[in-house]
């Protein structure tokens, strides 16, 4: 899309202030979404972006989104319900859909591609009725989830997840969960079972290899390690996406699963807790449309990523 074709349309800026960066001066990029030809709608009272983004839906021809993965997941249901595109700030702390989809993750650089950057149609994991953008997790990283605060993402970023992570790591215990994908049912003793749909999560770890956002499939991994410590080995493969090739790591693509534990645990969706097991898990292929380049190499890792 040409910048002389992307003149005269409408955006709801959307900026989430609590968000790492959220309460950054957001003049340069205004003007840089403005040079590029959009007009921008900014509501007074943004808290709520799902019932915004469906209030401004008739009156728009797009959203840009500012903030992390958590706001993403925030407005996943209004951006499928709407059929808006969508472009996205940088504003968080880990950003790996804007990582996953090669996008810049400086803001003022990402601003430049939101108004000449084409439609890509993108894939939804979806899990009780929940959407989400990269990854959704029981175990391990949804307890990380509940212990980490809104506060020390904030201060520390990354960092912050790396700190918490390494504090929970010796109080981490095994469960057992039971798994139905493809006709099959297996029961296993696992750390954390995780089901992506995206490329890269907590910072830069990444899901599989191959992954991609419109792939139109789930990878899963679970890690069914015997010592806390072999997590600490397996982080090179978490990183690159190889840790399906470790014995002790059960990894399988599949469209649908349903993930049951004994008792009620929490999932993990983005870095959101959002629902409970027994969860139901499938893709929901070509679900939204974001404005990113069509080719784009997925984004580095970051330095201090988040272990699991």
């Amino acid at each position: 899309m040409s910048a002389a074709s992307s003149a005269g349309r409408r955006a709801l800026l959307l900026v989430n202030g609590k968000a790492r960066s959220g309460g950054a001066p957001l003049d340069a990029i205004r003007a840089i979404l403005r040079q590029g030809g959009l007009e921008l709608v900014e509501p007074e009272n943004s808290t709520d972006c799902k019932e915004v983004i469906g209030r401004h839906a008739g009156a728009v021809d797009l959203v840009i989104l500012g903030g992390g993965d958590g706001t993403m997941n925030a407005a996943a249901s209004a951006l499928v319900e709407t059929k808006l595109p969508f472009g996205i700030l940088p504003l968080g702390t880990a950003n790996d859909l804007a990582r996953s989809l090669g996008l810049p993750l400086e803001p003022e650089a990402a601003a430049r591609v939101i108004p000449t950057a084409p439609e890509k149609a993108i894939d939804l994991g979806w899990v009780n009725g929940h959407y989400y953008f990269n990854v959704a997790s029981i175990g391990f990283s949804a307890d990380l989830a509940s212990e980490l605060t809104a506060d020390a993402k904030k201060t520390w970023g990354t960092i912050g997840y790396a700190i918490a992570a390494f504090r929970l790591l010796r109080r981490a215990r095994p469960f057992t969960v039971t798994i139905e994908h493809d006709g099959r049912i297996e029961k296993v003793t696992t750390i954390q079972a995780s089901v992506g749909n995206g490329r890269h999560y907590g910072g830069g770890m990444t899901v599989q290899e191959d992954a991609t956002v419109d792939d139109g499939r789930l990878d899963f991994y679970s890690l069914e390690v015997a010592h806390w410590w072999r997590l600490i080995a397996l982080l090179p493969a978490l990183r690159r996406g190889t840790h399906g090739k470790a014995a002790d790591v059960r990894a399988f693509e599949t469209t649908e699963l349903v993930l049951t534990t004994r008792k009620p645990r929490a999932v993990n969706t983005d870095g959101e807790l959002t629902t409970w097991t027994p969860a139901h898990f499938k893709v929901v292929p070509k679900a939204v449309r974001v404005l990113a380049p069509e080719t784009a190499p997925p984004g580095a890792a970051t330095r201090f990523p988040l272990p699991f």
